[in-house]
Order: C-alpha cells, then structure tokens, then sequence
C-alpha cells in the first residue's frame, strides 16, 4: 500500500532556470505511478503557486486554462479543485534554483509536517551554496577539490583581482546558481574582474576555481530500503570550451551512458558519490559532477534537484541500469 494519496509536483521557480523546471516537472508528473496516487502539478513563481493540472489516481489528467487555475492555500498546502479540498500529503520538489533548491521550499514544508523528495531545508541550502559545500567536504579522504576563492558583492573587485593568486585558467561561478548561468572560464587575469561582475548577475557571491583538466564524469546516488544506491556513470564530452548553457540544452555535447572508463574508475566514483551523498546528509534524488585528472577524481558540484527531462542525465541513467522510470519515481517517493 502506498504511503502518500495526493502527490504535489511543484515546478516553475525564481530563478533564470524556471523554463528547465518546468520541463522536468512535466516529465516528472507524467511519469509518476497514478495506479498508486492522485498527482497535482503546481507551477509556483515569485509567490503566485497555482495548480496546471492533475490526474486522479486511474483517471485522464485534467488541465487548466491560464487565469482560471486554483490557487494554493499555503497555510496548509492545500487546493480546492471543483469545490473539494484537497490536502496535498506529499510533494515533489523540481523547481531547480530558488526557491525549491536553496531550502526555503523545504523549509515551508518542514513547518507544515509535509513530507517531500529532496534534501532536507538545512542541506539544500547548505549544498546550493557551491563554496559551503565545498567546505563541507574539506579534508576528507575520498575526494580531490580544487584550489578556490570566493568574494562577496560590494567588496572591492579591483583590489580582489590584484592580489588574486589562483593559476590560470579558472571558472568564475555564482555560488548559488545552476544550469551554467552567470559562468565563465577567463584565460587571462585582463578577464577576471568582468567575470567577477557578470558572476554577480546571478547572485551576491562569486566562487572562482582553478579549472582542472580531465574528463568530466557525473553520477547520482538516491535511497532504496534505507541504504544508499547509485546508478551507471554519464561522461559528458562537450563541444564547447565547458559543459556550458548552450552545451546542457541546445544539443552541443556528447553524454555517454554508461561512460567509457575501467571497471575500477566507474566503482571509484560511484563509491565516491554514496560517501558525498551520506557525508552530506542527503535525500532524494541528487546527482555528483566530477573531473577525472591524471592525478585523480576531483569533486565539481552537488545537484540536488537534477533535471529530470526525458533529455536529462538521470532518467539517461536509470534507463541504462534497466530500471523502468515510474518504478524509479515510485522507490523515491515511497523511501522520503
């Protein structure tokens, strides 16, 4: 018997990235099991939550025009649809950015005692930071992290460039962005300060990493019974100068899965990723980005809401390993 009745897939967001949210939200709520439970597609952005659409359990999904969708009463997460109230007991989070990735989504939940399938308020927002979660990860054994500085807006980006003393090439990243928005590799010191500036576009901090060469490999690792479980890695061979925008979306890169490397690498880094995911404190589904150099597997980021297009690298993976993708959504529901 199922745990949870009415499933909320709750998309859109505040961010530069709510157009690819809402993609994965959709492909999400299709995909769903509505032999086990009623699902309600909720599109939130800048606090106006309102329902699209929603397929009772065994029944068609039912759609609603703009400007005649029921809105969200947040004071209990509920939704009248056709004079019945609806109390929403479950909740799939796939806004990627703010504010379902930074944790004030899980946070609202937490209040309420709703139960939802991503990391909980405190690790979403402390992963969604790319320098603390790093941090987080300083001085462990199982993974290389590349030599970093950060730098807050209002400081003196001048003065910062100055003395900067990272090797060249580096990424200049908002710490709290996605989908490559807002990055840029500079070559050459002339270039930092206008990546430093372009950076703060997208957020109030700014990360900047010495670029390590290799290849890029990513892995995801999600719950099932109580332990941890990763699926087949993905090399992405970008044809660009990173796996930027333009590559994630308008069909420049190569992601191969299963990525051609050793047996030994491949149980490398799915090792690696289960001892990030509890080193963390993870829940849900979320996927590692790597960079495998000569001298070893270097740690890029934590996405804990990865894209869940039929496009994207998690249903890629979980199609590789043979696991049929409503199975795999249920599993996830069933052990949050």
């Amino acid at each position: 018997m199922a745990k949870y009745s009415n499933i909320a897939v709750i998309y859109g967001s505040d961010s530069s990235e709510w157009e690819v949210s809402c993609r994965s939200g959709e492909f999400t709520a299709s995909r769903i099991d509505d032999t086990r439970y009623s699902i309600y597609e909720i599109f939130a952005r800048f606090g106006k939550w309102e329902l699209v659409a929603f397929r009772k359990k065994d029944s068609m999904r039912v759609t609603f025009p703009e400007g005649a969708r029921p809105r969200v009463d947040r004071n209990d997460f509920s939704v009248s649809v056709y004079g019945e109230k609806i109390k929403l007991d479950f909740v799939y989070v796939m806004q990627h950015g703010k504010p379902g990735e930074n944790g004030l989504l899980q946070g609202y939940l937490e209040m309420l005692g709703i139960p939802f399938s991503s990391c909980s308020a405190f690790v979403s927002a402390m992963v969604f930071d790319k320098y603390a979660c790093k941090s987080y990860l300083r001085g462990v054994p199982f993974v290389k992290l590349a030599p970093d500085t950060f730098i807050r807006k209002g400081a003196d980006v001048e003065a910062f460039c100055k003395d900067f003393s990272l090797e060249f090439p580096v990424f200049v990243k908002p710490t709290d962005g996605g989908s490559s928005f807002g990055i840029t590799k500079v070559n050459e010191p002339s270039g930092l300060a206008d990546a430093i500036n372009y950076a703060f576009t997208e957020g109030d901090t700014v990360i900047i990493e010495k670029g390590i060469s290799g290849r890029e490999l990513t892995c995801a690792a999600f719950i099932d019974g109580g332990s941890v479980k990763t699926l087949p890695l993905i090399e992405i061979v970008s044809e660009n100068e990173y796996f930027d925008y333009d590559a994630k979306y308008n069909g420049h890169s190569k992601e191969i899965c299963p990525a051609p490397v050793p047996e030994d690498v491949a149980a490398l880094v799915q090792q690696t990723t289960a001892k990030v995911y509890s080193h963390l404190g993870c829940k849900g589904v979320v996927r590692v980005d790597y960079i495998l150099a000569e001298d070893g597997l270097y740690f890029l980021e934590v996405n804990t809401i990865p894209g869940m297009t039929s496009a994207s690298l998690v249903p890629r993976m979980v199609r590789t390993a043979g696991i049929d993708m409503t199975d795999f959504l249920t599993t996830v529901i069933e052990n949050s």
